[in-house]
């Protein structure tokens, strides 16, 4: 069976040492009055829920999996119920939520590492507060106040919880073509007709009532994506009192059996004249709808990297219990009838690649959300201005690097575990599962890839990547002079240039022929990942250069897993680039037929 512990010490080095987020913090308004002692309240409370409530009902609720009753009725597997209601006990849902609608106003830093934990201990069970807050965002930013006041409190409670309904069977990420029609009524509600798809946490039994977040067409729409509309339309519809009403007509017609995530249920849902209320301005639903979107997306980088952390502590534990053979330069367990397999160095590259991408997400990850309470709170409009820009930059890289890395990552632990990895009950092949999904839904990656390169790069001439590759100039000029960081410092500083000189040359073919930013985008957001990860592994590694000699052995292993990804992981970079210099060409060339 698998283990979980979270990861304090680690996430408190990246929160304190790494980003300093309480002085960070102290300049926003909102978190002036927070500190470091309560973080880690936060994170050590946090940790238990999901260690000793969480974690036990991974394997039970991935077995069980959710059952369609019939009648558009969903059970959960048994013990989510419990889970929910204990977590709601709890105030876990109001952690980072507006104190106006009942939440407890913490930095969103803080959230994303409690969200983590969620994940690394139970992911199926953590999508449903995960789509929750997304809706709360959604409605935050675009609903009006009557909205808010109707939805926010019981959405920010988990009393309600909310699903987004993008994808139509004909039309996944081509939203533009969707066919769910809304038809204005005089009360001023709209009758919404059609059929969504592929609906995480649609249908399901831990709360009272369900808010979806509907993409729809009202009948005088312009076609594509400019005629797109968002509604709210709840479950049960509110009374005069704000309670769960009439059942509206949105119903589950079944849940989707599918490889992975079985403990959340993934729902066809039918609209049939459901009531529905705008959000936001008609024909603009779709940038309303992006502010879930982009919520979710670095919730879904989330989703892996939890799934990584876990992945990586079992097929640790494994690899020095193991006994397989003698190491190559003579036995290392001379009393032992074999080595522990962590002595080979094949085993020993599989961990510390899991290690260095769980490691080095979790620092990327962590730095995104301080951009994201900087861009909420802080008082300086230049600075809010600027953090945007890093979460607009960033979000594709952390949603598809990240779910690469960690699919990849899961797969390396079960190989670390041979055979067994690929038997139930030692928990690894559901990991492997699990973590399939992270690469496809949100915008598959190869879409993430295109919007980076073509929307968040070319869009605006490489401004926002210089903003950051500003930041990675003026890391590697202040260590420039120390010896001690070269091994970090000049890769780093050769890649940058190398990405500068890329860019441009990728910019230039694109504008005269699109085909090449597509040829190339895959490979090019692989780039940036490494750039990003490269930054926060060097600045990792200058802290543990610092206190190396202390007694605790983090730093001495933050220091080698830093080398390691220099020496090791980063060196990829040079076939990527190779390969997105070979064009469009060598893809669009090949006759149709001749595939």
């Amino acid at each position: 069976m698998p283990e979980y512990t979270p990861p304090i010490r680690d996430m408190q080095f990246v929160l304190h040492e790494l980003l300093d987020v309480e002085s960070k913090l102290a300049e926003l308004p909102p978190y002036a009055e927070h500190g470091r002692e309560l973080f880690d309240q936060v994170l050590e409370e946090g940790g238990r829920f999901c260690a000793e409530v969480l974690f036990p009902l991974n394997r039970t609720g991935d077995e069980e999996g959710c059952h369609y009753e019939g009648d558009g009725v969903v059970r959960t597997p048994a013990g989510f119920k419990d889970a929910w209601d204990r977590f709601r006990e709890a105030g876990w849902p109001t952690l980072t939520c507006d104190p106006e609608y009942g939440g407890q106003g913490l930095p969103y830093a803080v959230g994303m590492a409690f969200q983590e934990m969620l994940n690394s201990a139970n992911q199926a069970w953590a999508m449903y507060p995960g789509l929750t807050h997304g809706a709360y965002n959604c409605l935050l930013a675009h609903g009006t106040p009557e909205q808010k006041a109707l939805y926010l409190p019981k959405l920010v409670s988990g009393q309600w919880t909310g699903t987004m309904c993008l994808t139509e069977a004909h039309c996944g990420t081509d939203l533009g073509l969707l066919r769910t029609k809304a038809e204005p009524q005089d009360d001023g509600s709209y009758r919404i007709t059609g059929t969504k798809i592929f609906i995480s946490s649609g249908e399901h039994d831990l709360a009272e009532n369900i808010v979806h977040l509907v993409l729809a067409r009202l009948p005088d729409a312009p076609q594509g994506t400019k005629g797109i509309s968002l509604f709210v339309v709840p479950k049960f519809v509110p009374d005069a009192a704000g309670e769960p009403g009439e059942r509206n007509t949105v119903r589950c017609a079944r849940i989707e059996e599918k490889m992975g995530i079985h403990g959340n249920a993934t729902c066809v849902i039918d609209l049939d004249g459901a009531r529905g209320w705008l959000v936001g301005e008609a024909n603009k639903g779709l940038a309303a709808m992006f502010v879930m979107m982009n919520s979710a997306r670095i919730g879904v980088g989330l989703q892996t990297l939890g799934l990584m952390e876990t992945a990586y502590q079992n097929s640790l534990a494994y690899a020095k219990e193991r006994l397989q053979m003698r190491s190559l330069s003579g036995p290392k367990a001379p009393d032992k009838p074999a080595d522990p397999i962590i002595v080979h160095p094949d085993v020993r590259r599989m961990l510390l690649t899991q290690k260095a991408w769980t490691e080095g997400s979790r620092a990327f990850a962590l730095w995104l959300a301080l951009q994201s309470d900087v861009a909420h709170g802080h008082p300086d409009e230049q600075a809010r201005k600027d953090a945007e820009e890093m979460l607009a930059l960033l979000t594709p890289v952390v949603k598809a690097f990240l779910t690469d890395n960690g699919f990849a990552s899961t797969v390396l632990a079960q190989q670390v575990f041979g055979g067994h990895g690929y038997i139930r009950e030692w928990g690894m092949e559901q990991y492997v599962r699990d973590a399939r999904i992270n690469m496809i839904y949100e915008g598959t990656n190869a879409i993430q890839s295109l919007d980076l390169l073509g929307r968040k790069v070319l869009g605006d001439s490489g401004a926002k990547l210089r903003k950051f590759g500003k930041l990675v100039a003026e890391f590697v000029e202040a260590e420039g002079t120390n010896e001690d960081m070269a091994e970090f410092v000049n890769p780093l500083a050769d890649l940058g240039q190398k990405v500068e000189k890329l860019t441009m040359e990728i910019g230039m073919k694109a504008f005269q022929n699109p085909d090449e930013a597509g040829a190339a985008a895959v490979d090019y957001l692989r780039i940036i990942g490494h750039l990003v990860l490269g930054y926060f592994w060097a600045r990792m590694a200058k802290i543990a250069l610092e206190r190396q000699d202390s007694d605790d052995p983090l730093y001495r292993s933050k220091l080698a897993t830093a080398r390691f990804y220099f020496a090791k992981l980063m060196p990829e970079t040079a076939a990527l680039i190779r390969s997105a210099r070979a064009g469009a060409k060598p893809l669009m060339d090949v006759e149709v037929d001749l595939f």
